[in-house]
């Protein structure tokens, strides 16, 4: 005996799980391979076999049928719970990048409608309307690309949307930004020279002396403790970096001591005598002041460069006093000069332009690129070869400016002998 199949009130057989409800709309039903049951619904029952075809590809492809309620803020939740292998304050960045950007607005979107368009026009808006950098985006992009990806882990999504999502903003905007500039020879000089004179700024010079002639990060400046100093070898040894960072929430901000994050960045750095002399001026104003380092972070402790209070340095105190030695200097340099001479003024830069600076000492200097890299903590050759082509591009206009004026004086030399 045959079996009667359903149909609609159309007469039109109905396949199996296929259902028209008492007003008129469509409905479908089935158990996923984990035992749940599911059920979408359509108004009409050719929009209802469309889902189908949807529902039978995320089953081939063996993506979940939970997903259709979840929120990019929901696999962050899980992220969060999960993520394990990073520095205290890298994550606490990241937390704080995740829902100060995106946590409020594209957060909210259901992954179920997440295409790879939505997440390029996210990272625009946040260039174009909130005026983020592109260093800024990147962090965020960084943490929003684990987020969904674990997504695909977890088998709600077929594919990361984020996937290349910065790349063609990264080609645009880095064209048009503006790269940090390393000091000009006569600037670097300039600037040396105001920091040794007599004043408010001296303080100032052991500190920036020693970025200027090592090329150490900040991190790595302000973690520098004596014990890391050999006098008698003329060695600086790289073996951490101190970091301030936000802990979330009310806690504020702290210290930490990391590791470095490449066997790279663990290195020993060699100390030249400016450097040397640097070091030993440091301590001498210490005694001086009758102060000595007062802190102890994460079991490390007899920093080198301390404030006032004894407490350790850290970025942004650095960058106030950069920013008011530029203008003290540059108003110095102006006041001195004798009616309208061209004089060198020095232009706005940060601590790490500093670590540039010493790069083109060494490009100018003639140092091998494999030497650099080991001196600055490069893992990867491309950085330092990017540093050193960009550095050496100045120098070769420079060198060719020269060679034109050799040539213009041979030629007066030839022409006056004729």
């Amino acid at each position: 005996m045959a079996v009667e199949r359903r149909k609609d009130n159309k007469n039109r057989v109905l396949k199996e799980g296929e259902y028209q409800r008492a007003n008129g709309s469509f409905e479908y039903k089935w158990k996923d391979k984990r035992g749940n049951r599911h059920s979408i619904y359509a108004k009409t029952l050719e929009e209802l076999r469309n889902k189908e075809i949807d529902v039978l590809r995320d089953a081939l492809d063996g993506i979940r049928s939970d997903k259709n309620d979840l929120t990019i803020n929901d696999l962050y939740n899980l992220w969060v719970q999960l993520k394990r292998g990073l520095k205290d304050n890298t994550f606490q960045n990241y937390k704080y990048m995740y829902t100060q950007f995106v946590e409020p607005d594209f957060g909210t979107i259901r992954i179920v409608n997440l295409k790879r368009t939505d997440v390029r026009a996210f990272y625009n808006r946040l260039a174009e309307v909130q005026y983020l950098k592109i260093s800024t985006i990147d962090n965020i992009h960084t943490v929003l690309h684990q987020v969904l990806e674990l997504g695909v882990e977890d088998e709600y999504l077929r594919y990361n949307p984020s996937d290349n999502g910065l790349k063609e903003l990264k080609r645009v905007r880095n064209n048009d930004s503006v790269k940090r500039k390393a000091l000009t020879l006569s600037e670097q000089e300039l600037f040396e020279q105001f920091l040794k004179n007599p004043g408010e700024y001296s303080k100032w010079y052991p500190i920036f002396t020693v970025m200027l002639w090592t090329g150490l990060r900040v991190g790595e400046i302000t973690g520098l403790r004596w014990c890391d100093i050999d006098f008698e070898k003329d060695e600086i040894s790289i073996n951490h970096t101190l970091v301030y960072y936000s802990k979330g929430g009310i806690k504020g901000c702290d210290f930490a001591v990391n590791t470095p994050k490449t066997k790279a960045g663990r290195r020993i750095v060699p100390m030249m005598p400016i450097v040397k002399e640097a070091f030993l001026l440091e301590k001498q104003n210490q005694r001086e002041l009758e102060i000595s380092c007062a802190v102890i972070i994460d079991g490390y402790k007899d920093f080198i460069f301390i404030n006032r209070f004894s407490g350790v340095q850290h970025q942004g105190t650095l960058n106030k006093a950069l920013r008011r030695i530029i203008r003290d200097c540059n108003y110095y340099v102006l006041d001195n000069r004798k009616n309208d001479e061209e004089v060198t003024l020095l232009p706005k830069f940060s601590n790490h332009s500093l670590r540039h600076t010493f790069t083109t000492r060494m490009c100018e200097s003639g140092i091998n690129v494999k030497a650099m890299q080991d001196i600055l903590g490069h893992s990867d050759a491309g950085t330092t070869m990017n540093i050193y082509a960009e550095a050496t591009k100045d120098l070769k206009c420079a060198e060719m400016i020269n060679l034109a004026e050799y040539f213009n004086k041979q030629k007066t030399v030839q022409s006056g002998t004729i």
